[in-house]
């Protein structure tokens, strides 16, 4: 019989994302490639440990009024219900109706890279998002609100000294809880999430930080709920636009 052992697997587990991330920073000179690498080894995390009923991918992010987010380092959206996610060369648009949480990915945290992600996110929970009756045995239940949108960062070292001291927790700080970042890890050194009951950053210096960081994601995830019933017409109405424009084209 082959011994074995959980804490071992989990410190595995860490070991894994902190090793390619130190591969993904060492390895590559280009920083666009060196931050593609970095942000595939969290889509790989999520996409090998979350339930399936999640997926994450790079894209960007679009409503059904024609807004359309930047591209989002790593997108957590739903897959078993989501109607439709469009791909053209390689790049991923996803409907807001279907996201669950997006994250910045950079090799380093520090002041000015938190304000980006909590632009970015911000940026996404103001996307519209549509949700329809929902049809059962015993008739119909009224539209469900959208669920909240976690915001994260992912990062392999802190600029800061202490790595995950007060200049952290400051610049997670927020009046607005439209740019809050709810969570995110740094590989190297420990990770961080916000608790709601307190209204308070805890920080979680654990030799195991990617382990940790990702059952506090799924703990999130599970009381988020389901994403609410997409208004497919809402965006099949572009379709109609789609022909003016032609039209117009033509015309000219």
């Amino acid at each position: 019989m082959v011994d074995w052992s959980l804490a071992q697997l989990l410190a595995g587990m860490h070991e894994n994302v902190r090793k390619n991330l130190e591969l993904a920073r060492t390895n590559f000179a280009h920083p666009g490639t060196k931050g593609d690498a970095a942000e595939n080894v969290w889509i790989d995390l999520f996409n090998e440990y979350l339930p399936e009923r999640y997926t994450a991918r790079k894209a960007h992010i679009v409503d059904s009024q024609g807004n359309q987010s930047d591209q989002i380092d790593v997108v957590v959206f739903d897959r078993q219900y989501t109607p439709f996610v469009f791909t053209m060369g390689g790049q991923i648009t996803i409907p807001a109706e279907s996201v669950y949480a997006i994250f910045e990915a950079k090799q380093t945290v520090n002041a000015s890279h938190l304000q980006y992600a909590k632009a970015k996110i911000e940026s996404v929970r103001k996307l519209h998002r549509t949700s329809l009756p929902i049809p059962h045995a015993g008739g119909t239940y009224k539209p469900k609100p959208p669920i909240p949108i976690i915001g994260g960062f992912l990062a392999l070292e802190s600029d800061w000294s202490p790595k995950l001291g007060k200049s952290l927790i400051k610049n997670l700080q927020s009046k607005d809880e439209s740019h809050r970042l709810e969570i995110g890890c740094v590989a190297a050194h420990g990770s961080f999430f916000w608790n709601k009951e307190q209204q308070q950053y805890c920080v979680d210096q654990s030799s195991t930080a990617a382990s940790k960081f990702l059952f506090q994601l799924i703990s999130l995830l599970q009381f988020s709920g389901t994403v609410p019933m997409i208004d497919v017409m809402a965006y099949a109405r572009w379709l109609d636009q789609n022909k003016k424009d032609l039209h117009k084209n033509v015309a000219n």
